[in-house]
């Protein structure tokens, strides 16, 4: 199985390799939102960073992971019907989109540092919050993705369905990162919003691997 989905999961780098100008878009697209936040603002706190630090990777989430299943044309993904399981073909989708994105958080993050104020205390720790924060909602905008596809090819079924769902997941990130700028929290509170936030990752996998059989069947 783990072959399968691995082979599924190169495939989908090489044709990202082949399709640079999605990849490059992508790069155009935080480079110049972080360049024009630098020119809009003199100087920002650190609650006001955060809160624009997220929104971002919001928006970068949806234009990296909207093309996951809207770039499978009906005649490709028959012909994957015929190869793979949909469990197979659904985690190699969530693989590829969690490493696109923790990708695209990191190179986010770097431009924010050097472009923006950077009041952040603890670098380390914000880092990793990022990496989790990326996979988080790479996971859910997948699965968003996936639903949409069948929908008649709508991509902005992708932001209306994804609201309701990654909201609580974006809060408690952003609470969760404020830890990063030396606020104090109460004993145990750190832990207690990491394993809410991995448990909700778990959970929309969870979703993701039993309802995609269903859609894989249309």
């Amino acid at each position: 199985m783990m072959k399968r989905v691995f082979a599924l999961l190169g495939k989908d780098i090489l044709l990202e390799f082949r399709q640079k100008h999605t990849f490059y878009g992508i790069l155009l697209y935080i480079a110049s939102t972080i360049f024009v936040l630098y020119l809009s603002l003199d100087k920002t706190d650190a609650a006001v960073w955060n809160g624009l630090f997220w929104v971002i990777q919001l928006f970068i989430c949806v234009n990296a992971v909207a093309k996951s299943f809207l770039q499978e044309s009906r005649g490709r993904m028959l012909y994957f019907y015929s190869i793979a399981s949909p469990v197979e073909f659904i985690l190699a989708k969530l693989l590829y989109n969690l490493l696109l994105m923790v990708l695209m958080s990191l190179i986010s993050l770097a431009l924010f540092a050097t472009f923006l104020d950077n009041p952040v205390s603890n670098m380390l720790l914000f880092t990793g919050i990022v990496v989790l924060g990326g996979m988080g909602i790479s996971i859910v905008f997948t699965l968003m993705s996936a639903i949409a596809a069948k929908a008649q090819q709508n991509a902005a079924l992708i932001a209306i369905l994804g609201f309701p769902v990654i909201l609580p997941q974006l809060m408690l990130l952003m609470r969760l990162s404020k830890t990063a700028f030396a606020e104090v929290f109460k004993e145990g509170a750190l832990l207690q919003m990491t394993g809410l936030i991995a448990g909700l990752d778990v959970l929309v996998i969870g979703l993701a691997l039993i309802l995609f059989p269903y859609l894989w069947k249309e």
